[in-house]
């Protein structure tokens, strides 16, 4: 073979790391954004935050008529580059779709929160006016210092431990137990695995001098508050909860003594709600076995439940959806104002006296590198500035389409999916699917994930179509209205919905009946 030389031209797909950038925040949850820009800030010296009105380079919306152009953050909107991907690699990202303006018929989104884009100049970001925050500071505590305030089981247990008069050795066992709870308040690991993880498995002596004092400190533990913790298992938990109700007066004592009973049985008779068997294995008769179950129904399974982090529950709309004025006369339906929730969205701006010092010292050492760190916090802020736009066109778009549910609620759902969106903003279907994750809407009658208000369509008598989120809510209004001696089987709920003009089949209830978490009609049953 002979050494040559030939040219070939080609086409790939490239993202920039700016569109990759983009891409990035847009799916990003809010917690995670503000953890994004806490970075951002600790990390480029260009970047600060907003915190005076003078005109800079910054991050600012303001209330506005019509909602700002966005761009596709998709995967489809990649530069394509030619032979050369050094050349791509440079290249600024191109905005190939198109974002169609509000309707004439939009209605007026002034007031407080609602925003607009600030445009920027040739150098991403020339002078402009500082959103000014309106919220009072200091009339409400901030839920999550609340959460974070919130006494856990080990403090609470810890406390009431110091009131008990006991040895170093005992305490320090008790202390011990009290840090190997779960969440819910249960002992999971036998004592002789937790003597022998302290002691080493072939120190026999002193892991039976351990499993002694663990048992002593285990029965102390057993003593607090909430009743039930330091259980084994849920049988031992009810069993210590009914021995403490055992001694109220206001108990009926042979009802416990029955419950007492019920719980040395096997769980699955009483998941079952298996009367006629635990009648037979108590000794008792059937209403007092029947007062009993509903005693143990009354009781806490999980004493650990009320101590729980609720911080990881706290959930911040990115959407607010408020009413405007009264109902159309014809239709009954609301205008809705849709905006975006000002305390969550960063104020930053370019610090301008380090910009200024950079352009005043060009050709200087490391001049490119700092011009290099400028120009990424300028995309940051763009960028930044995109997604929360996107987002309130995307919520714009939702509330629009399901003007019915904000409504009349559930049952006045209407079937929707990513394209419908999609196809009405010119976005791509990933654009919209990562819009809608981890993003929330405060509504009138909820707080939602954006995710909610898609769904797929059953087929109805008339040929349209109903969203499976109406079918759940017609099934769980079914399920609350029936008799509670003769529960509705699957079968009876399909064909109720057959009757509604809804085409449900029998396994398609039973599977939206799991996702509500409505028991079947067997153990639906009532006592």
């Amino acid at each position: 073979m002979k050494p040559g030389l030939s040219l070939r031209v080609s086409q790939h797909l490239a993202l920039t790391p700016q569109l990759q950038q983009s891409i990035r925040l847009l799916q990003l949850s809010t917690l995670e954004l503000s953890q994004e820009v806490e970075q951002m800030l600790d990390e480029n010296p260009f970047l600060e935050r907003n915190a005076d009105e003078a005109p800079r380079e910054e991050f600012g919306l303001e209330a506005a008529d019509t909602p700002a152009q966005a761009d596709d953050y998709s995967a489809d909107d990649a530069i394509f580059s030619g032979a050369s991907s050094a050349s791509a690699a440079g290249a600024e990202p191109q905005n190939d779709t198109e974002t169609p303006g509000a309707g004439a018929d939009e209605p007026d989104w002034s007031g407080d929160g609602t925003v607009e884009m600030v445009p920027n100049d040739a150098e991403w970001g020339g002078d402009a006016p500082a959103r000014t925050h309106n919220g009072a500071e200091g009339d409400e505590a901030d839920a999550t210092e609340l959460a974070r305030s919130h006494e856990s089981l080990t403090a609470f247990l810890h406390r009431q431990a110091l009131s008990l008069r006991l040895s170093e050795v005992d305490c320090a066992a008790l202390r011990f137990l009290i840090e190997s709870l779960n969440d819910d308040g249960y002992l999971e690991e036998p004592l002789e695995e937790l003597a022998a993880a302290l002691a080493g498995p072939e120190d026999l002596e002193q892991i039976e001098e351990l499993v002694h004092r663990f048992t002593v400190a285990q029965r102390l533990l057993q003593s607090l508050e909430p009743t039930g913790v330091g259980a084994r298992d849920l049988a031992e938990c009810l069993t210590l909860q009914l021995k403490a109700l055992d001694a109220d007066e206001e108990a009926d004592p042979d009802t416990v003594q029955t419950a007492l009973r019920i719980c040395q049985q096997p769980l699955e008779m009483l998941a079952r709600r298996d009367v006629r068997r635990l009648t037979q294995a108590c000794g008792d008769g059937e209403e007092r076995t029947r007062a009993a179950m509903a005693l143990i129904a009354r009781l806490e399974p999980r004493p650990g439940r009320r101590f729980a982090d609720v911080e990881r529950n706290i959930v911040i709309p990115d959407v607010i959806v408020r009413k405007a004025g009264r109902a159309n006369g014809r239709d009954g339906q609301h205008n809705f104002i849709v905006q975006l929730n000002p305390d969550v969205m960063p104020r930053l701006r370019v610090h301008d006296i380090y910009a200024g010092a950079l352009r005043g010292h060009k050709g200087g050492e490391g001049h490119q590198g700092m011009q290099q760190r400028l120009q990424e916090a300028r995309w940051f802020i763009k960028n930044i500035q995109q997604r929360f736009d996107t987002i309130l066109r995307v919520s714009r778009a939702i509330v629009e389409r399901q003007k019915n549910f904000f409504t009349h609620g559930e049952l006045a759902m209407r079937p929707l999916v990513l394209r419908d969106i999609a196809d009405e903003l010119g976005l791509h279907e990933s654009t919209i699917s990562r819009v809608t994750t981890a993003k929330y809407m405060a509504t009138p009658i909820g707080t939602y994930e954006l995710k909610y208000f898609f769904g797929s369509g059953l087929g109805t008598e008339t040929g349209g179509n109903a969203s499976s989120t109406a079918v759940r809510a017609l099934i769980k209004q079914f399920v609350s209205a029936e008799s509670p001696t003769k529960p509705l089987s699957d079968s009876q709920i399909a064909e109720m919905l057959k009757e509604q003009g809804i085409e449900c089949a029998r396994r398609t209830v039973a599977k939206y009946r799991e996702a509500l978490k409505i028991a079947p009609a067997n153990l639906r049953k009532a006592l």
